[in-house]
């Protein structure tokens, strides 16, 4: 079975060549991944996400969330209702 998260290892072989962890979690960020710390101040990334995001997989749900289309109000059926009410 696969962790859940990115394990210390995994993080560190994304980040080569930077040694602090606030270097790591900005490095990470710029990838486009979303990162939490963990209470020892290391990066945290959820597994499912960082292969999605360093494949190129689309994501679904916040993360790649789509514009709203804008909203366009029905003028005849406006019309039409308000006037079977006037009559």
């Amino acid at each position: 079975m696969t962790d859940l998260f990115l394990n210390d290892d995994e993080v560190d072989a994304i980040c080569a060549g930077l040694t602090t962890n606030a270097a790591k979690i900005r490095h990470l960020r710029i990838l486009g991944l979303v990162v939490n710390k963990k209470p020892n101040g290391r990066a945290l990334v959820i597994r499912s996400h960082a292969e999605a995001v360093l494949s190129g997989r689309t994501q679904f749900g916040p993360a790649s969330e789509q514009p709203p289309t804008p909203f366009k109000p029905d003028r005849v059926a406006y019309i039409q209702r308000f006037a079977q009410k006037a009559t």
